[in-house]
């Protein structure tokens, strides 16, 4: 399958052709730049990463005339034959989570975005029009920036703001979504590890730079909010203001909402600090002694840092700092600036590999020194490529896009507890067993007759149900609505992934104890080999799944499938989840048995990019 893709702005346009039968898979690779007096430059190559770059002058006059000149680039390199069209979209609203089959409606819906990207949505729209006009019988597909980061939870990405302007769409959505999901799945694969195992954060810094907390494999946070605006310092933008500023610089100089916005996008940032949107400007001029200059590096780096410690706390760690973007890639003062302060996370840098970094292709080299606790992995990002795989993805699901048959059994979980044989001992005395009082569905489980208190900073649960056998580590597992009740945060987790989990008291009938392991258990699905084979299923993969019809049905994105030998197929969602789906449930505090469970289909969707499989 060959695929071209367009990202498209408001004075360049960057296009490719993706062979995605090949590992080298970026065959062409094209940019039209630098539009000047009615011509421009194109730079070009052929023939992989590898390949020699070039470039010759165009006489084009705008970004729409470059555009229209691609099929006669491409026929000129022997690339007329394609089989898609992707384009890079900024702004998909709250709508699109995922790429998406272009056609009047989406159009429609992308052109009422341009609101919240008003630099870059009409670029993007513009391509994919006259895209359209060009290959009329190709599948043409839109991939959104916005898309990765809507696994972000409501905490951050509520504005605390009255609740019509919320209504009329203010909230976070964040950016570079693509760079961040690419960098993800470039850090596991290079760590030869799962992505669901690996804490990143993601620093994209170039003329527009954005950082990411991507925990294990799902963006939980990022830097730009509604707009490309927020966040860090930027080529021309400002990042982080006061929004008092408005009404400041209104009343004193007598500007205007619009001038105002005019000036944070376009000459504010490292122009606005050094008179050079360009680092290596702003670098030379302050190794020459410019003060302006040296003040606006310590701005940028402090601003990078600042948002690291911040994502490194939301996670409850980091295995991992990943840098990309033209900054982050080629500034290795920049990486030694912003990575210097985090020697008290274990964070150390080798400044020898620091320095050695030279990028040509899809290199991702470690920088850090042999005891740093924390990996800093250098890599360049590859939007175009992450866009090719998205839609080589979507064609390959849409044949099957419509709900299959697949049906599978739902239980609840109500909060229940799993402990180790020492936690037993502890808290029911020296020597003691587990005693069985009824079998689960799962033959390897099974609940106990003994119960605990769980006890919180603020409130505390009795008699919940300890399912055995006992386990290596003890897991407590309680719903978000149950959190509240105990006064603490604990982060949704699959089932044994416990590092960094908050601490909590139990309490038995012969003791007490306090230990880590207290969850959210992510939804999953238990899978037979059998039915994960009929299925086309894997273990680790990430499915949607619907529950209910009509007006009354619920899709949950995200459900884990965990195949293995004697499982019985059947979903577990907790109690919160429950009620969202309708699902009635008698039993509290214990797993809910199964004559109360619903029934849901499997949505013809696999995640599959986040378990590294299909990283590039």
């Amino acid at each position: 399958m060959k695929i071209l893709v367009f990202n498209a702005g408001s004075s360049s346009l960057k296009f490719g052709i993706f062979d995605m039968n090949i590992e080298d898979s970026r065959v062409f690779k094209g940019e039209f730049e630098g539009f000047k007096n009615g011509t421009c430059t194109l730079h070009y190559r052929v023939g992989g990463e590898q390949g020699i770059e070039q470039k010759r002058s165009e006489s084009l006059r705008t970004v729409e005339d470059a555009i229209m000149r691609v099929p006669e680039i491409l026929q000129e390199f022997g690339f007329a034959d394609f089989d898609a069209v992707g384009h890079r979209v900024a702004h998909g609203g709250e709508r699109f989570h995922d790429a998406t089959l272009i056609d009047d409606d989406v159009l429609q819906h992308i052109e009422s975005c341009t609101p919240l990207a008003p630099l870059h949505n009409p670029a993007n729209l513009k391509a994919i029009t006259i895209s359209r006009e060009l290959w009329p019988k190709l599948p043409q597909i839109a991939v959104f920036d916005t898309a990765f980061h809507h696994t972000i939870p409501d905490r951050a990405t509520t504005y605390a703001v009255p609740k019509e302007w919320r209504d009329k769409g203010l909230r976070r959505y964040g950016f570079h979504g693509t760079s961040h999901k690419y960098v993800a799945l470039r850090v596991a694969r290079e760590l030869k590890q799962p992505v669901t195992d690996l804490q990143i954060i993601s620093c994209h810094l170039g003329n527009g730079a954005s950082v990411c907390a991507i925990n294990r494999g799902f963006s939980i946070d990022t830097s730009m909010g509604m707009t490309p605006l927020e966040g860090l310092v930027m080529g021309t933008r400002s990042g982080d203001v006061d929004p008092g500023m408005f009404t400041y610089l209104a009343r004193e100089l007598g500007l205007s909402v619009e001038e105002i916005e005019r000036q944070l996008y376009a000459n504010s940032g490292l122009k606005a600090l050094a008179g050079s949107h360009d680092l290596r400007d702003v670098e030379q001029k302050a190794a020459e002694g410019d003060a302006d200059a040296q003040l606006a590096i310590n701005v940028y780096a402090y601003r990078v840092r600042k948002y690291i410690g911040a994502y490194a706390a939301a996670m409850g760690g980091v295995d991992v700092i990943a840098f990309t973007g033209g900054i982050g890639e080629n500034s290795a003062s920049m990486r030694r600036r912003v990575c210097d302060k985090f020697e008290f996370l274990g964070l150390h840098l080798d400044d020898d590999k620091n320095q050695a970094v030279k990028l040509k292709g899809f290199e991702a080299p470690q920088v850090q020194s042999f005891d740093s606790r924390i990996k800093v992995i250098v890599t360049q990002t590859c939007e175009q490529l992450m866009i090719a795989q998205e839609v080589k993805y979507l064609l390959a699901q849409h044949p099957q896009a419509e709900p299959n048959t697949w049906h599978i059994p739902v239980a609840v979980s109500a909060r229940h507890v799993h402990l180790s044989q020492e936690a037993v001992e502890t808290l029911f005395g020296t020597g003691h067993q587990l005693k069985k009082l009824r079998t689960l569905s799962q033959a390897e489980g099974w609940a106990a007759e003994e119960t605990v208190e769980i006890i919180g900073p603020k409130g505390s649960f009795k008699t919940v149900r300890v399912l055995g056998p006992t386990r290596k580590q003890t897991q407590i597992e309680v719903s978000k609505t149950d959190t509240f009740t105990l006064g603490l945060e604990a982060p949704v987790r699959p089932s044994g992934k416990l590092e960094g989990t908050p601490r909590i008291k139990l309490r038995g009938t012969a003791g007490e104890m306090e230990t880590n392991g207290l969850i959210i258990a992510a939804r999953h699905i238990h899978m037979s080999p059998e039915d994960a084979a009929k299925m086309g299923l894997e273990n680790g993969d990430y499915v949607d799944v619907k529950l209910g019809d009509g007006d009354r049905s619920v899709s949950f994105g995200n459900t884990l499938i965990r195949v293995k030998k004697g499982y019985v197929t059947e979903m577990h969602i907790d109690t919160d989840e429950a009620n969202a789906a309708g699902i009635a449930f008698t039993t509290k505090g214990e797993l809910v048995m199964n004559e109360t469970r619903g029934e849901a289909d499997i949505v013809a969707k696999k995640n599959m990019e986040l378990n590294g499989r299909k990283a590039a």
